[in-house]
């Protein structure tokens, strides 16, 4: 929030700083008779030129910028990227202006002289600011009115703003507004005619979103004190729930955090779902396809591959590529593979148990249509089945399915004769689309790579 107080204090140290650059110039020129006199042209030429770039990295750094000021480490950051700026454009500027009487030990000077002065200026303008604010009434008296979780938060924010005076919390004894932020206005109106009589000009109010009708009486009483009250709502209860968005001008609440909607995150996962496809492509099915094609069509008739459809996402079907691991079945697609099936052929039991049937995938994956991680697709009949009976089913359909994913190496895989185990496989899903990271899809990654030696215990 800017004060007459903060806005003085911007202007101040602009000034103070071009002040600082003219002060080091100076006394670099002179200690190192870089020029005849302070009177030449070309002393003032420099200077100007000189000022004019400290403008300019200033305002690309925001250094004086409210966002800037409000927060010491962004000044001293801003400080420090200014005058590095400063420091590449003067010798860019001497470099095509061909001026070659400036020497070297000038601008090593020079600069270090701004370093030094620009950080001792910032050291004891930021202790004489705080002596001064804590002996003298510099900003206007504010105070927080609700002792919940917001007004917790509220009244931490203010105690660090310098440009304010915070008097403290008015319901200290938790007398106006209960911890579920409940109102008890009569209590709430007495407390700020003791707030006016101490001289607090402003109160925030932090307030649950559902109360915001019944603050008529306070401002009403405000109004009368001439005290200026801010209502600022407390979402505390509702952050724990929604995700905050920013829409043009508007405010989104999102049912929950997906950090794949963020267009950066989808085109990290794109591109690791890009490299890692080709690379087992190229390196590992090139050799495998045609070892384990002889093997398949030597135990039983029928083609290498197996192509069912499955629940992409949006839940758009698509279909679905493994090496076929059965005997040509006409419950295929909708009878889920059991321990002791006896579809199942000696090789294919190999390839379940090691995961080697989902190699072909990473074609689909090639394609766009799956992920190297993520929810496993479920075959149409089972998205349609499990969708009525386990509760937030449907959500796992937001995400690409994958080859691999959280619920798989958590041990959630397989058959799942009772709805409990879809529950705990939709549970994990949820999960890893909340939590996603290319580091937690690594992680993924590499434990499933240790699980296809070590072998799924789930895998029929």
């Amino acid at each position: 929030m800017e004060t007459r107080y903060s806005y003085i204090l911007r202007y101040a140290l602009a000034c103070s700083d071009i002040l600082l650059v003219n002060v080091c110039f100076f006394i670099a020129s002179q200690l190192l008779n870089v020029y005849e006199s302070t009177f030449t042209l070309d002393y003032r030429y420099d200077l100007i030129i000189c000022n004019l770039i400290w403008v300019v990295c200033s305002f690309v750094y925001t250094l004086y910028f409210k966002k800037t000021f409000h927060k010491l480490e962004a000044i001293y950051k801003a400080t420090l990227q200014s005058i590095s700026l400063h420091l590449v454009l003067f010798l860019s500027f001497l470099f095509f202006c061909e001026q070659t009487h400036f020497p070297r030990r000038f601008l090593v000077f020079f600069y270090l002289q701004m370093v030094l002065g620009f950080l001792l200026s910032r050291f004891f303008g930021t202790l004489f600011i705080s002596l001064y604010s804590k002996n003298f009434s510099l900003g206007k008296a504010v105070a927080v009115l609700g002792m919940n979780e917001g007004g917790m938060k509220l009244a931490s924010y203010l105690l660090k703003q310098n440009s304010l005076k915070f008097v403290g919390i008015l319901d200290k004894d938790n007398a106006t507004i209960s911890r579920k932020g409940t109102f008890k206005i009569s209590a709430a109106i007495e407390y700020l005619r003791a707030a006016a009589k101490k001289g607090v000009e402003e109160v925030y109010v932090s307030v649950r979103p559902d109360r915001l009708n019944d603050l008529t009486y306070l401002i009403r009483e405000g109004e009368k004190n001439c005290i200026n009250l801010k209502f600022v709502p407390d979402m505390s209860m509702l952050e724990s729930t929604f995700k905050f968005d920013k829409m043009g001008d508007f405010t989104v609440l999102s049912a929950r955090k997906e950090p794949l909607e963020d267009i950066k995150n989808r085109l990290k996962k794109r591109v690791f779902d890009i490299i890692v496809s080709l690379g087992v492509i190229i390196f590992i099915f090139t050799w495998l396809y045609p070892l384990l094609a002889i093997i398949i069509k030597l135990q039983s008739k029928g083609p290498v591959f197996f192509a069912q459809l499955r629940t992409g996402r949006n839940k758009k079907p698509f279909w679905c590529y493994k090496f076929r691991s059965m005997r040509l079945n006409d419950d295929s697609d909708k009878r889920q593979a059991s321990i002791n099936d006896d579809r199942i052929t000696p090789i294919g039991r190999f390839i379940r148990k090691t995961s080697l049937d989902e190699f072909p995938q990473f074609f689909n994956v090639l394609l766009g249509y799956m992920s190297i991680v993520g929810p496993r697709p479920h075959m149409l009949s089972h998205t349609e089945q499990y969708s009525q009976i386990v509760d937030k089913y449907m959500l796992r359909q937001f995400l690409k399915p994958g080859i691999t994913g959280w619920a798989q190496i958590n041990g959630y895989r397989g058959e799942t004769k009772e709805s409990w185990l879809m529950e705990k496989r939709v549970e994990h899903d949820i999960w890893y689309m909340e939590n996603w990271s290319v580091m937690l899809d690594l992680k993924i990654v590499f434990l499933t790579v240790i699980n296809m030696f070590k072998g799924e215990k789930n895998a029929y």
